[in-house]
């Protein structure tokens, strides 16, 4: 396999740890070592005497009981631990696919849901959300472009970079075509638990049917990205035997700290939800205000769920724009470019508590360069 370049993460390299003002990052705010230690008052003595010997390449009974509350249908025994879910995605996509396979992508999308599939030999047809819809996705669409050997549908919700939700009819009517074609849903699940009206919440897709696989991570709606630590939910007991094999050529097991961390964050996960959904709310009022001021600058959808949203610049171009605002006033966005051409979006990050100073540089860039708006 020789995957393309990581337009996204190539992007990050050159940008991520030298600009002030990071506005387009895809988790929440992290916290410290000591802060999930302080969760329960035993789990620093149990964290300081734990074992730094190989862990259970499945997981930890613990990690894979605790992911497990989160499913209503998928046992601890259904969980498979991954080094994050970019693992997760490769290890799927080369038990599922073969050269001249078919796979079905909703798009935009994580460069690796589509990627690695093409660099396997496979052939993607893209599932492209309709932006006039608030980027929804046609169910009619996906039936006419179905072909014999379309092994596998990608979805992703909540969405990223749309912040994009359908409702639960849709995801009954998918898992009907999934019994009806032979097809497997890979449903990118990230930013499950991130909703801001909990009635909008879906169910996982593994728990609506059984032979899909649902993914999970730390790092998005946990804020706990510098653990490493992501999984699928599968009651599909052929692809679970198969990613459980492919994984000793990855990464055979995973970090015992982080898995430790990690069950334990996820015993506290309403606490650490709770924060994060409180954090996206306050800054979703001070975007809110920032595009009303510039109506003629951009188009602002707001989303219904996750840390990102994907606007709309009503300029001629997103690359040149995003280029100009981190040279001259040190904030970063992600041009839409590099999810697909000729996107002219952007994506942007709210998840985090210093979004405010770079909202206000951001702003003051806009008083500055009048010529940006329209």
């Amino acid at each position: 396999m020789k995957p393309n370049p990581f337009k996204l993460e190539r992007y990050f390299a050159e940008y991520e740890f030298s600009v002030p003002h990071l506005l387009c990052c895809s988790d929440c705010e992290s916290v410290s070592i000591q802060e999930l230690l302080n969760l329960e008052p035993t789990a620093q003595d149990a964290f300081l005497d734990l074992h730094l010997g190989y862990t259970e390449s499945l997981g930890s009974p613990a990690l894979r009981e605790a992911i497990a509350q989160l499913y209503s249908h998928n046992r601890a025994e259904h969980i498979l631990a991954h080094a994050g879910a970019e693992e997760a995605i490769f290890n799927f996509m080369h038990v599922m696919l073969d050269p001249g396979d078919h796979i079905i992508v909703h798009s935009p999308c994580y460069q690796s849901l589509a990627d690695v599939a093409r660099g396997i030999g496979a052939d993607v047809t893209e599932w492209p959300a309709d932006a006039d819809r608030g980027w929804a996705l046609s169910l009619d669409f996906l039936a006419d472009h179905i072909r014999p050997h379309t092994r596998v549908v990608v979805v992703n919700f909540p969405h990223n970079p749309t912040g994009y939700l359908p409702d639960e009819t849709f995801l009954q009517e998918l898992s009907v075509l999934s019994d009806q074609h032979g097809f497997v849903v890979f449903s990118d699940e990230v930013y499950r638990g991130l909703e801001y009206d909990p009635a909008h919440r879906l169910p996982a897709f593994a728990d609506i049917n059984p032979r899909a696989v649902s993914l999970g991570v730390m790092s998005k709606t946990y804020g706990l990205a510098g653990l490493r630590i992501g999984w699928i939910a599968t009651r599909n007991e052929r692809v679970f035997a198969q990613m459980a094999q492919f994984k000793d050529y990855t990464t055979i097991c995973n970090s015992a700290p982080s898995e430790f961390l990690a069950a334990l964050a996820l015993r506290h996960r309403e606490t650490i939800v709770a924060r994060n959904l409180d954090i996206i709310q306050n800054n979703l009022d001070r975007l809110d205000a920032f595009f009303n001021a510039y109506p003629d600058g951009f188009e602002w959808q707001k989303p219904v769920a996750g840390p990102i949203a994907f606007p709309r610049y009503r300029g001629s171009s997103i690359d040149r724009f995003c280029r100009r605002l981190v040279e001259h006033a040190g904030v970063l966005l992600l041009p839409g470019t590099l999810y697909q051409q000729n996107l002219n979006c952007f994506r942007i990050g709210f998840g985090r508590q210093d979004m405010a100073d770079g909202l206000a540089k951001w702003d003051a860039f806009m008083q500055a360069n009048p010529d940006v708006a329209g």
